[in-house]
């Protein structure tokens, strides 16, 4: 456990993979505060439910692919007397096609949700911990944004875009004590993937080299070291997690 506290910020952190990087930053000892989207009406009964194991998480709602809802989130933040050390890009959304079917509005929903939200979101604590001398940032991408997946040309790019974003700010603020580091996660065992069709879903694993999904904690647990003061001398990073399914 970290024996300083901090004060996380995960985005889309009230479900799947966000929901196990909260609790293991939670576990580390940090204060953690998620987002959700704007009119989650069961964001209450989730919090409580966190409660009754042990977690207590501040949440707000927030549309990450608009600057100003990010901007009116980190105004609430700092209202609420929050200052953000550790902040996690996780929030991210599919709409899947072949190019020839992709319409419009499937390429910006993805590249706005996944890529603006990483300028919207970090563009208001990247200056506050530069200042302080102490930031971690760590940014979600996926096993797609390395060796691309059919139907996701849209997401391939955002995720890809992704880790330019993290490379190049990690060169701006290497000096000021703030890391800024890419997990790209291969394919896990969440409510999404396990929605698919069995035999479909077999396909995904048989392309496994270890045999199986991956289990949201696995990627939490090495969020929550990326994020620790032991990890101070990782920035610029792109840490593939995904079972040996791709190798680079």
């Amino acid at each position: 456990m970290n024996t300083t506290q901090r004060t996380a910020l995960v985005t889309g952190g009230n479900r799947g993979l966000g929901a196990a990087i909260a609790r293991a930053l939670h576990d580390a000892g940090h204060r953690v505060i998620v987002t959700h989207t704007p009119g989650n009406t069961t964001i209450g009964q989730w919090q409580q439910a966190q409660a009754t194991q042990g977690y207590s998480f501040a949440a707000y709602g927030v549309d990450v692919s608009d600057y100003e809802s990010t901007q009116e989130l980190a105004r609430r933040i700092h209202a609420d007397g929050h200052r953000i050390d550790i902040l996690v890009n996780n929030a991210g959304i599919t709409r899947d096609a072949t190019l020839r079917k992709l319409d419009k509005a499937g390429w910006d929903a993805v590249l706005r949700t996944n890529l603006d939200s990483m300028f919207n979101v970090t563009k208001p604590f990247i200056d506050p911990m530069a200042e302080r001398g102490w930031g971690r940032i760590v940014n979600i991408s996926s096993i797609n944004g390395s060796k691309g997946q059919f139907g996701q040309t849209n997401y391939s790019a955002a995720k890809a875009g992704v880790h330019g974003f993290t490379k190049a700010l990690a060169q701006e603020v290497a000096r000021k004590g703030v890391t800024v580091n890419t997990v790209s996660p291969g394919y896990l065992a969440t409510e999404m993937v396990m929605a698919v069709r069995e035999d479909m879903r077999q396909k995904i694993i048989d392309a496994i080299p270890v045999g199986r999904l991956g289990q949201p904690a696995e990627i939490a647990a090495l969020v929550a070291f990326i994020a620790s003061e032991a990890a101070a001398f990782m920035t610029g990073s792109n840490v593939a997690m995904n079972g040996g399914q791709h190798m680079s």
